[in-house]
């Protein structure tokens, strides 16, 4: 089975996997009908997720090594690009078991309500950290750069495990209700991280105004997490249902 069939089947609805068959006709389904402004919505805050947590992930990794020889530095920022692209395939395949936990669709809005504080700081820090040659805008977030390879490739992956389980929960709450553009924006989510994090670091160094727009939309994800995942919907328990 490919790792794009595997994707496909992990984020399918809460009420099933469904075949490969299925998930494609969802993923039609969804995307024939993206007028609607309910699916427009949906992908429009994955696809912003994505952009701006890719290149989040990548600027991280990159403060982390920019204290190291530019050798080391390589090293740290091969690893930490890595190790993400590993993680969020692995989140992505067990996606669907990870949202239908009682308590983690709350868990995971807490969660990325401290993402976005942590992100408004960086993007409102000043020069605080010497940055790397090899990711731009690392410089502003004012994390401490690591004085070893293995201190920077330890607090990497660390960041990692983090940042990649923000975004693919982040993905899941805000296309929850629409399987094809949830199955899209998680292969979108791996493909940029994989393919084209320090480039979207670089557009995000250069035109601020993305990063407060993708900003917006996590904040808003994550206050539509904590209140479903308080609450519960129609597919998953709400943490009230613990009370009942």
């Amino acid at each position: 089975m490919t790792i794009l069939t595997m994707l496909a089947a992990a984020a399918a609805t809460v009420s099933g996997p469904g075949s490969p068959a299925e998930i494609w006709q969802h993923i039609v389904s969804d995307f024939s009908n993206l007028t609607d402004p309910a699916a427009l919505a949906a992908f429009g805050s994955v696809l912003m997720i994505d952009l701006v947590l890719a290149g989040d992930n990548a600027i991280v990794v990159g403060a982390l090594a920019a204290g190291l020889p530019a050798e080391q530095r390589k090293k740290v920022i091969l690893i930490g690009i890595g190790a993400a692209l590993v993680l969020r395939i692995f989140f992505a395949l067990i996606v669907t078991w990870l949202m239908g936990i009682v308590g983690l669709i709350f868990a995971g809005g807490l969660l990325l309500l401290w993402v976005s504080w942590k992100f408004w700081r960086e993007i409102r820090a000043g020069a605080h950290s010497p940055g790397s040659d090899e990711i731009a805008g690392d410089e502003h977030t004012g994390v401490t750069a690591a004085r070893s390879l293995a201190g920077a490739a330890w607090a990497v992956t660390i960041a990692d495990v983090s940042m990649s389980l923000d975004n693919v929960l982040a993905v899941a709450g805000a296309a929850r209700e629409h399987p094809g553009i949830l199955v899209v924006g998680l292969l979108l989510s791996v493909a940029l991280m994989g393919l084209a994090a320090n480039f979207i670091a670089r557009i995000i160094d250069r035109h601020r105004w993305i990063a407060y727009i993708g900003l917006a939309v996590i904040l808003f994800v994550a206050g539509k997490m904590v209140y479903e995942g308080w609450t519960g919907t129609g597919q998953t328990l709400g943490i009230v249902s613990l009370f009942g």
